[in-house]
């Protein structure tokens, strides 16, 4: 299965200090929803894997959280995408939760779920927790500036050989283009 693991806030939509705690405040990022769609139209599988501590903090509940991911399947299938399946911790940082990155539980449990092989999984997120999450998995981490990514970038210090794309349909551009030049050999 080819599959490619996002991470939601900053990646997808944008994200905000205060939470994601309504359907209003859910605002994609230009060109990530048509991104989605056109991996899906390239054969590939998505799945998000997200921290919610709004959850764990009170903030919202689970139903707001499903409404939330609702509307974004929604606005993802409107664009003629598809998104499999959303995995979240709803877990604060003080927890110790192994699912909540950086630890890499939720990657490993859609590696299970998925029966995926972790070195064949992209993970693209916009924090250096995505990353980490996604290397301690085994998956190959991308980074995109958008979201906190400006700040992560600046963070890594070049020192990481982590691909790095402006957003999520520029990771897109750049994994289609390499597709179809491996199918062209």
């Amino acid at each position: 299965m080819d599959l490619i693991v996002l991470d939601r806030d900053g990646v997808i939509n944008e994200d905000s200090p205060e939470y994601i705690k309504s359907i209003d405040e859910w605002r994609p990022i230009k060109g990530s929803l048509d991104a989605i769609a056109r991996l899906n139209q390239a054969g590939f599988h998505v799945a998000v894997a997200s921290n919610q501590s709004a959850v764990g903090r009170g903030l919202i509940n689970t139903e707001m959280l499903t409404s939330i991911h609702e509307h974004m399947h929604k606005q993802v299938v409107a664009h003629g995408g598809a998104i499999d399946a959303v995995f979240f911790c709803p877990c604060t940082p003080e927890s110790g939760c192994s699912c909540r990155k950086p630890e890499p539980g939720l990657m490993l449990e859609i590696l299970k779920r998925t029966r995926t092989k972790a070195h064949e999984v992209m993970c693209i997120g916009d924090s250096l927790r995505d990353l980490q999450a996604a290397e301690r998995a085994g998956m190959q981490p991308v980074l995109v500036r958008t979201g906190n990514g400006s700040q992560t970038e600046q963070e890594l210090d070049g020192s990481a050989e982590v691909p790095v794309y402006d957003s999520l349909a520029h990771a897109v551009d750049a994994i289609l283009a390499a597709r179809k030049a491996e199918s062209e050999r």
